[in-house]
């Protein structure tokens, strides 16, 4: 059915709201109504754009049916959710394959995925890196001695890259480490050269992107998501923690973990997790991933409200197999126990690693893409203009 065949239907719908019959509505009534014509799933922001636009369209307080099939066919360009405008052909015509289409594309190309791991010597980053991919990604692999298997303190910003494959899905996976952050007497500004570290990626691309003849696929070394490791003091946030994400928040994707979270008890831990929630507010920590904000489906808020519900992981990560009960699992081995990596009631790893390569990885890099690049992109092109000018 057409758009000027459902015309008819938005004259009834909208005849439904005329209560007085005088052929306009209260602009306010305007949320009902696109409820009615796009279904529920409509997201916050663009009811809110149905609302401002309803009143600007709005004459003598009221909005008419002309000028509120106007915001329906602005709404239309904005979403693919028609609600009872859209369209469902008479016989199959293959949009179906579509799915089938995106996963051949990402077999035949694969996919990028950028992590950078910031957090004080000792706290388990390069290990925790081993047990999210379940694969020696560390950069002290080359050597198979007895010597390197003890992972040393970093002394340099340097991302190591790998390709992981798993059932024909390539991943081009890239892990910077930073240098021995925090460790320093004089840890004035040590965020810096993180920072630049991620500005300097974001230089590169939109170099790339401004070229006048650019590559067909522009190598993407963007950091597509920051994993902050916090101490396990079970006290609260450090000055320095505190003043390194509420900058870090403003340029990437920010995660952070509680680093090995079996030195707490189940109580400490929660508490602490407490303590460090109410930190983040308190100090203005609000962006840290996944963001919760009004373009989001009904669906992807309820998932990411939970998933922010979580933060920060109290994680635990080790690269050592044991057998327990027959079965082979990446666990720590202590003297008063066995505490199992990806057992969700000895810790949050399995939440962690689900949130990142499950269920969110893709829009890791879609948020760095339309966020925090933008952002970048937006500020950089507007300085040059300025200095034209």
């Amino acid at each position: 059915m057409s758009f000027v065949q459902n015309q008819l239907g938005l004259h009834n719908a909208f005849d439904k709201r005329d209560e007085g019959k005088k052929g306009v509505i209260a602009p306010e009534k305007i949320v009902e109504l696109i409820k009615e014509v796009f279904g529920p799933p409509l997201n916050g922001t663009l009811i809110g754009y149905a609302k401002d636009l309803s009143k600007n369209l709005s004459e003598n307080g009221g909005l008419s049916c002309e000028n509120f099939i106007v915001v329906v066919k602005h709404l239309m360009f904005e979403t693919t959710r028609w609600g009872v405008l859209k369209t469902a052909p008479e016989k199959p015509i293959g949009l179906d394959s579509i799915q089938e289409q995106v996963k051949q594309k990402l077999i035949r190309f694969g996919l990028t995925f950028n992590v950078m791991v910031v957090g004080a010597s000792g706290l388990g980053k390069s290990t925790m890196m081993n047990t999210l991919f379940k694969s020696k990604v560390n950069r002290w692999v080359a050597s198979n001695t007895s010597e390197d298997k003890l992972i040393p303190a970093t002394v340099e910003i340097k991302a190591i890259s790998h390709v992981i494959e798993e059932k024909n899905v390539r991943l081009k996976l890239s892990i910077t480490d930073t240098p021995g952050f925090g460790d320093q007497v004089n840890n004035m500004k040590c965020w810096e050269p993180i920072i630049d570290h991620i500005n300097d990626q974001y230089q590169h691309y939109l170099y790339e992107e401004r070229r006048i003849e650019r590559k067909p696929r522009i190598p993407d070394t963007r950091i597509h998501c920051l994993i902050y490791f916090i101490a396990p003091t079970g006290h609260s946030l450090k000055p320095l923690d505190i003043e390194c994400l509420k900058r870090l928040v403003k340029v990437v994707n920010v995660v952070p973990v509680i680093a090995k979270a079996d030195s707490l008890t189940l109580e400490e831990r929660q508490a602490f997790k407490i303590r460090l929630r109410n930190d983040f507010e308190k100090h203005g920590i609000s962006k840290l991933y996944p963001m919760l904000h009004k373009g989001l489906e009904e669906d992807e808020f309820q998932k990411n409200k939970t998933i922010k519900s979580l933060l920060p992981f109290a994680v635990v990560g080790s690269d050592e197999f044991i057998t327990i009960k027959g079965t082979q699992v990446m666990a720590r081995k202590t003297q008063w126990g066995t505490v199992e990596v990806e057992n969700p009631s000895h810790n949050e790893f399995p939440q962690f690693r689900d949130m990142l390569l499950r269920t969110h990885l893709h829009d890791l890099i879609d948020t760095t893409a339309e966020v925090y690049y933008e952002h970048y992109r937006r500020n950089q092109l507007q300085h040059m203009q300025d200095n034209e000018s």
